[in-house]
């Protein structure tokens, strides 16, 4: 036996291909345990379980501190380090550790622009703050890890450069993120996924993170007139979150080609020059805040053609957004049955094999893996549609097809392909309709 796991070692990945393996573990809210105690015993747990096979969380613990003191513990991103599933030894890799609280009322929400006569007081803030993070409402983000070693890496050389003074007039970065795509492909969501991972990955350097979403729409539809003066006392009270060197801070300006596509229409003469001063303005304290070492600014666009180049030269990382792949929607639809299990409306509650696990066993079919093969065909069939669509896909399935308090998984998954049909066909007739 001890030959045959030093032979299973020796296969495993060596620590240059995988310097390290990220340990995310979330303390509970109340607990008052200090950070190298909570280390210490999670080395110890996974001393005691020192081979994984991919991603794996523990939520249950035989050691009463860990009980006392830990949610959970998550051993994550491991699925971008490698193409083929592969066993990991956790003794020859580097353990980075990531401890943290969540702020379990959610985010609180504050409006940063004043009221002024001139303002109409009914339109959408232009721009609010939500935070302290990391909080529960962001956690679970599927798609996240599709597009987050990319995106974490990038952050983390942000950092470094910083760290090390390089000097940024002969290295250039701008701390702009921009994701592009059709919508309702996740690019928000993604951007509020990547706030939350970087605040935990960040922990140690950061107490609490702050997301600050910009309404391009609402600058125009609520600040029209107000000229860019507004727009820079927007960004003072942004700067004033900045200042605070225990928080980092993340501007989320969505559907960015809307202050882009206005500049081009002030220079064609469809618009007044004042909207022009508005964009100015907003790409001109961009260019102030990207200064400060503690900022993220991720941007948004449905319609990339719309976008100037001005603005597309201030982004570091243009990241297309697309359709969920097969494996991403299987783990959208694994999310979606786990939470109607934990709520009893899939009951009884049935084991379900994540994707790596079937990949492992060859996709072979048996009594333990026949539930969520067909989950993987579903997934498959699935293919094409948003992630807007797919969340809702399970409250139509049982809405159309199941109709009951309680419905096993088998009869779940039957109505979840039904659903999935039904929705191809409507799409079908609204594209003939057209």
């Amino acid at each position: 036996m001890d030959e045959a796991v030093g032979d299973l070692k020796q296969a495993l990945p060596c620590v240059a291909e995988a310097p390290a393996v990220h340990v995310e573990v979330h303390q509970r809210g109340g607990s008052t345990a200090k950070r190298e105690d909570i280390k210490l015993n999670v080395r110890k747990l996974l001393n005691r379980h020192n081979i994984v096979f991919g991603d794996y969380t523990w939520t249950e613990f035989d050691e009463p501190f860990l009980t006392r003191n830990v949610q959970s513990v998550s051993i994550v991103d491991t699925e971008l380090k490698v193409k083929d599933p592969q066993p990991i030894d956790l003794t020859a890799c580097t353990i980075a550790f990531h401890i943290f609280q969540l702020n379990e009322d959610g985010p609180s929400s504050e409006n940063l622009e004043e009221e002024t006569e001139n303002i109409i007081a009914d339109r959408a803030s232009a721009a609010h703050v939500l935070g302290p993070l990391p909080v529960g409402t962001f956690f679970a983000l599927i798609c996240f890890i599709l597009f987050s070693r990319q995106l974490l890496d990038y952050v983390m050389t942000t950092l470094l450069f910083s760290d090390k003074n390089v000097d940024s007039n002969l290295i250039t970065w701008n701390r702009v993120v921009l994701l592009h795509g059709p919508p309702g492909t996740g690019k928000t969501s993604l951007c509020k996924a990547l706030a939350q991972k970087l605040t935990i990955r960040l922990s140690s350097r950061y107490r609490y993170g702050q997301l600050i979403e910009i309404n391009s729409h609402s600058l125009f539809s609520k600040w029209f007139s107000e000229s860019g003066k507004l727009v820079t006392k927007m960004f003072q009270k942004i700067q004033d979150l900045i200042d605070d060197k225990d928080a980092l801070v993340f501007v989320l300006i969505d559907e960015v080609e809307s202050l882009t596509a206005s500049r081009n229409a002030c220079r064609a003469g469809a618009e007044p020059s004042d909207a022009i001063r508005v964009v100015n303005a907003v790409l001109t304290q961009i260019d102030q805040i990207k200064r400060h070492s503690n900022v993220v600014i991720l941007t948004t666009s449905n319609i990339t053609e719309k976008i100037d180049v001005a603005f597309v030269d201030r982004a570091d990382i243009k990241q297309y957004i697309g359709p969920p792949s097969v494996a991403a929607i299987f783990k959208i639809y694994l999310s979606c049955l786990e939470e109607l299990m934990k709520c009893q409306i899939i009951y009884p509650r049935q084991q379900l094999l994540t994707l790596r696990e079937l990949e492992m066993i060859g996709f072979i079919e048996n009594n333990v893996s026949k539930l969520s093969l067909l989950l993987s065909d579903i997934s498959r069939k699935s293919e094409g549609l948003s992630g807007r669509v797919l969340r809702k896909l399970p409250f139509l399935a049982h809405a159309l097809y199941v109709q009951a308090p309680t419905v096993t998984i088998e009869g779940f998954l039957q109505a979840l392909s039904l659903a999935v049909d039904k929705q191809f066909e409507e799409r079908q007739k609204l594209s003939a309709c057209v």
